[in-house]
């Protein structure tokens, strides 16, 4: 076979093995040893570049990363489901929180799936569905066991890489398990006390479906905001964009700052007050924890 060059995507890593979508097949590589030397390696998710010798692949480049997810290790992931139950367990609406700072720190869109709506008598009047409405993020109403409304779900999937996370019992694995007849394989269930999953798994693996591909691994095992400081935290709730050149004071916080026009649009309704006293807070504790250091 002539030697080429292509590219293709990491959808599995195993043992120093790399397995890369290219078009239609799976080619299992190898890296090149100038990676281990630079201390670099490849992730599932990874755009890479491979020459392929004797049916053999061996991994050249690596392009550069929209995003790296830790826990699970995964790169370039764009969408992220939320999944929360509207009742048993009930929202937490700081873990749901918590799961959007992450998605808008690592750029990734996310898509609230409020699943047991049939165990409320009119979802819209949630009180977490009307926060989420007020933030402009997309939202969809799940029956993940009668698959209710999940060709809404897939509609999302083309050329994504999406992941799944959300509290436990909230339907992840079953909303996955409907989509491609397995269940996920849980890193660990986020814990609030712990603040992360409680067991690790070997790796997470890329599943092509539906001209994408879905991480077989709950996403942010882990809630730790340990890479924030406090006075980022407002870029990653964007309701709060369209107010803050308003506010009199240049680089508001729109926390005791006068004439803050964020305080204003939260007492006008225009905020959810919800969104803003987690906001607070978060700002508090992460602005307690700089000083300890």
């Amino acid at each position: 076979m002539k030697d080429n060059t292509v590219s293709g995507i990491v959808t599995k890593g195993i043992g120093g093995f790399y397995y890369v979508q290219v078009e239609d097949k799976i080619i299992e590589c190898k890296a090149r040893g100038k990676f281990r030397t630079h201390n670099i390696s490849p992730y599932v998710g990874d755009v890479v570049e491979l020459n392929i010798e004797e049916d053999k692949g061996f991994i050249i480049k690596i392009s550069e990363r929209k995003n790296l997810l830790l826990r699970p290790v995964v790169a370039n992931v764009t969408q992220a489901f939320v999944v929360f139950a509207l009742k048993n367990p009930d929202v937490n609406l700081t873990l749901l929180n918590k799961f959007l700072i992450l998605c808008e720190y690592n750029e990734i869109k996310p898509i609230i799936c409020f699943n047991k709506v049939d165990l409320v008598d009119n979802p819209e009047e949630e009180l977490a569905v009307k926060m989420i409405k007020q933030t402009g993020y997309d939202y969809i109403f799940l029956k993940a066991k009668e698959k209710y409304n999940l060709e809404l779900v897939m509609d999302h999937l083309n050329e994504n890489i999406s992941i799944f996370c959300g509290p436990s019992g909230a339907g992840k694995s079953t909303l996955f398990n409907g989509m491609v007849g397995k269940p996920l394989m849980e890193i660990g269930e986020v814990s609030e006390k712990l603040k992360r999953g409680k067991h690790t798994t070997r790796h997470s693996e890329l599943i092509a479906f539906h001209q994408g591909y879905i991480v077989d691994t709950p996403g942010f095992s882990s809630l730790e905001f340990d890479f924030i400081d406090e006075v980022d935290l407002k870029n990653y709730l964007p309701e709060f964009k369209e107010y803050e050149d308003q506010c009199k004071f240049s680089g508001c916080n729109h926390y005791k700052e006068p004439k803050c026009a964020v305080k204003t649009a939260v007492e006008e309704e225009k905020i959810h007050k919800s969104r803003y006293d987690f906001y607070i807070s978060l700002y508090e504790e992460l602005k307690g924890r700089r000083y300890k250091k």
